[in-house]
């Protein structure tokens, strides 16, 4: 492997074998070497794979702004939380989530305190990553030598896990994504008169579609070639979902700035019959409601 630049003693960015651009890290690493210079290969500690074409250059900035330490509490705390393979080798999310928690070190050293918004949100909305968010913070506090992260951090945790599944890249996609999934539920529920349990299987479902919808429009692949029978099908059998999907899709667009597919609003009517099929009216579960509504 063959050194492209230096960030500092314990980061570089190299080219490795295959031709590809790798950053590398381990302590002494980039002491005393220069572009063109080959690796010490004894020194590397971790090797970081830019992947979903982010700017290596960037990544590796990110990497040279927290200690090796730190980076390796996270992944050791990663894994004590029971995250997958995925996540671990996942680069973006790595230095993600490395880069918060040397922040929030940061602010608990400085007496600053952080409120985060959509608490509420994210534990309804994404419970599995809430929980892992949980277990994640607490698996960190265990590393950090004496210091505490408060509670709310898992909500911040949180909100990484779910959007390395996204792919973004930018964790304000995911809070804009959060609201407005929050603002679809709403609009159901105002529609129809009735309260969603989010608890249940078809909402988690309709919130899974959502999610994927939002890919979907950020990558600019909505659906457009869904069968007609199918779509048609749908429009004819839930004239009042379809109403209310077209309401959904306009918000959508608002917030987003970008237009709705016609085969994209015919599927979100199919999830708004599912998820009012049975709902109880609203009066009926007010007080029942979860937290953060």
């Amino acid at each position: 492997m063959e050194i492209l630049r230096v960030f500092n003693n314990n980061v570089v960015l190299a080219k490795d074998d295959a031709g590809g651009q790798v950053i590398l890290t381990g302590r002494g690493l980039g002491f005393q070497a220069k572009p063109g210079h080959p690796v010490d290969r004894s020194k590397v500690i971790r090797t970081f794979v830019p992947s979903d074409g982010r700017d290596p250059d960037h990544l590796a900035q990110m990497l040279a702004d927290v200690p090796p330490e730190m980076i390796r509490a996270v992944v050791d705390a990663m894994k004590e939380a029971g995250l997958g393979e995925r996540e671990l080798n996942s680069t973006t999310l790595v230095l993600a989530l490395s880069d918060h928690v040397n922040g929030a070190v940061q602010r608990l050293a400085k007496g600053i305190e952080v409120t985060y918004p959509l608490v509420g949100e994210v534990r309804n909305l994404y419970p599995q990553e809430y929980e892992r968010g949980k277990a994640l913070l607490s698996a960190i506090n265990r590393r950090l030598g004496g210091l505490t992260l408060p509670q709310g951090e898992e909500t911040a945790l949180a909100m990484h896990l779910v959007n390395a599944g996204f792919s973004t890249g930018d964790l304000s996609y995911t809070y804009t994504m959060t609201g407005v999934i929050q603002q679809m539920l709403d609009i159901i529920e105002s529609s129809y008169g009735v309260a969603l349990d989010q608890s249940s299987v078809n909402v988690g479902r309709f919130i899974t579609h959502l999610r994927y919808l939002f890919v979907r429009i950020h990558q600019h692949r909505q659906l457009n070639d869904e069968p007609e029978p199918v779509t048609a099908a749908i429009r004819e059998s839930y004239p009042d979902a379809l109403k209310c999907a077209r309401t959904i899709a306009a918000v959508l667009e608002l917030r987003l700035g970008t237009d709705v597919s016609e085969d994209e609003i015919a599927y979100l009517a199919l999830h708004v019959a599912r998820v009012t099929k049975g709902a109880a009216p609203a009066r009926a579960t007010e007080q029942t409601r979860p937290a953060g509504h």
